[in-house]
């Protein structure tokens, strides 16, 4: 296990400073890799943990907030991976761009590519939040494994909610779906049958549930 650095107050200065020009160039979009990889070994100085790198694999249906959670994880250093948005860059929108029903085939093989990206990124001591929905026990098991071959901590982080709440929000994202990879356009009945398919994470599945703060997110993977 690695030893925390000590900082002293002029350390710890320098290093605040360094974060803060780093996080401004993250707003921006201009990191490069080592950049994004100086941040997490930044903020894990800076609060003294050590240990392994962090995984967290998001558990939701669409309207949940699995975005809006892992853009937040990403402002505290962690690297997302976001299968969605590379559908998107590859193959534009869905519906518009091609059929609804090549979904499942054209991100197959985009799955296989951030497994990859996954795995390397945890390799280099990177935290990562897996910005996808991981619908069954099956699949999340399966990126669970993932990340344990590669001596991450694993956290589920599962964010419940409604049918009436996902329809809400889902109604407002359609409004940008041209725009937003993130925002597919999706019908209530496309909804009913996504819930129809999920599995809520059961006692066997060690698992957070979010319910608006990142403290017990953060708690669960220190």
């Amino acid at each position: 296990m690695t030893t925390p650095l000590l900082f002293d107050d002029t350390l710890t200065h320098v290093a605040e400073a360094r974060l803060g020009v780093l996080l401004a160039a993250q707003r921006l979009g201009t990191l490069t890799p080592s950049e994004k990889t100086e941040i997490t070994r930044t903020m894990r100085a800076l609060t003294g943990r050590s240990g392994p790198p962090r995984l967290i694999v998001m558990v939701g249906l669409p309207g949940s907030g699995k975005t809006t959670l892992a853009r937040e994880l990403e402002a505290h250093g962690f690297l997302r991976l976001s299968p969605d948005e590379q559908v998107w860059r590859e193959h534009g929108h869905y519906g518009r761009d091609f059929p609804r029903g090549q979904y499942k085939i054209r991100e197959r093989p985009i799955l296989g590519n951030v497994a990859t990206d996954l795995r390397t990124a945890l390799a280099a001591g990177r935290d990562v939040v897996m910005d996808h929905g991981f619908w069954t026990a099956e699949e999340r098991q399966e990126w669970r494994q993932i990340g344990e071959e590669a001596g991450a901590a694993v956290t589920l982080v599962y964010l419940p909610a409604t049918h009436e709440e996902l329809w809400e929000r889902i109604k407002e994202r359609n409004q940008q779906t041209f725009d937003d990879p993130n925002a597919m356009y999706f019908s209530e009945d496309d909804l009913r049958r996504h819930g129809d398919r999920f599995e809520p994470p059961g006692a066997d599945e060690p698992h957070v549930i979010y319910a608006g703060s990142l403290v017990p997110v953060l708690a669960d993977t220190a």
